[in-house]
């Protein structure tokens, strides 16, 4: 019977744990996570989602905001330790004292094809640098973030029009599968490592509110129409139309005329013209209104609306 830990914070997760659960000869100790939080406009508490699985499946769980400096805890544990700690999308970093704890190891299951996308956001990073390839890795946990040997890697195909959203779905079940296949390995004590190649290294930091600021006059339609894609619905991506932030919801590179900088409605469709070619514009959001759809708002204004600047909005 392996005892294992779980690690594991928001909904992604949450699948994972309840796969881990299903495995047999597995027992999971302890689900370890963040504390609650206030959320929406109550601001009432609420657990994060791997701590309602665990609730669901009626599973020991624990809840802190720092495991590194839970010492009572952290004795007990050393008393009985586990065979396995599993880390997914946990948002701490472990120290030695923890990485040293389970008899076969500290394991992270992380949403891209390592060492590509290190890191917190490799789902946004992923459909912003236009990666065609995306997958999971499970590598062995080292103190350097996301840096240890891989041992499972299953590769997925990123489609053309990818959004974070789309690809954030696909990568929660094939982190499944991927848990299914390591367990699988653990259990047969078949095991394999590939180090890292450290000259293929790139990172995904968390994203920020500015990177959804965009430059028409100077970035790319392909540029612009990522971020739409990777950034959707946080942060978004802003511009200014007559001195209102609005978001770009849905947007199409497009092969029309429209001056770097401008909105233009070309054949009844919005057009925003971007430093090498253009965007159509299919959805947008004005400050404090719900989403549209451009056709309809273009219903509600004049018919040929002139060419208006897009200012970078101020930050």
């Amino acid at each position: 019977m392996l005892r294992i830990i779980f690690c594991g914070t928001p909904d992604i997760a949450a699948p994972t744990l309840r796969a881990l659960h299903e495995i047999e000869g597995v027992e999971i100790t302890h689900v370890i996570s963040q504390p609650d939080r206030p959320a929406g406009r109550g601001q009432k508490l609420k657990s994060p989602e791997v701590i309602e699985a665990a609730k669901e499946l009626e599973l020991n769980f624990f809840q802190t905001a720092n495991l590194n400096k839970e010492e009572e805890f952290l004795n007990s544990l050393e008393k009985n330790p586990p065979d396995l700690i599993i880390v997914f999308a946990f948002a701490q970093f472990l120290n030695s004292r923890v990485l040293k704890l389970p008899k076969i190891g500290c394991f992270n299951i992380h949403t891209s094809l390592l060492p590509r996308h290190r890191g917190a956001a490799p789902i946004h990073y992923s459909i912003w640098m236009g990666d065609k390839v995306g997958g999971v890795s499970i590598q062995r946990m080292v103190k350097k973030m996301d840096a240890g040997d891989i041992c499972v890697a299953k590769p997925i195909t990123i489609s053309e029009r990818a959004t974070t959203t789309e690809l954030y779905e696909e990568l929660k079940q094939l982190s499944c599968e991927s848990l299914r296949d390591f367990i699988n390995l653990v259990q047969n004590d078949a095991l394999t490592f590939t180090a890292q190649d450290e000259s293929l290294v790139s990172f995904s930091p968390v994203i920020k509110k500015e990177d959804g600021y965009v430059d028409p006059l100077n970035q790319s339609a392909t540029e612009i129409d990522r971020r739409v894609r990777a950034f959707t619905p946080w942060p978004g991506v802003r511009v200014l139309f007559e001195s209102k932030r609005v978001k770009l919801v849905d947007t199409i590179p497009s092969t029309h005329n429209a001056i770097p900088g401008t909105l233009k409605v070309i054949n009844k469709e919005l057009v925003l013209g971007c430093q090498d070619s253009s965007l159509i514009i299919k959805k947008l959001q004005f400050e404090g209104k719900p989403i549209v759809e451009a056709s309809a708002w273009l219903n509600g204004v004049q018919a040929d609306l002139p060419a208006v600047y897009c200012l970078l909005e101020q930050k």
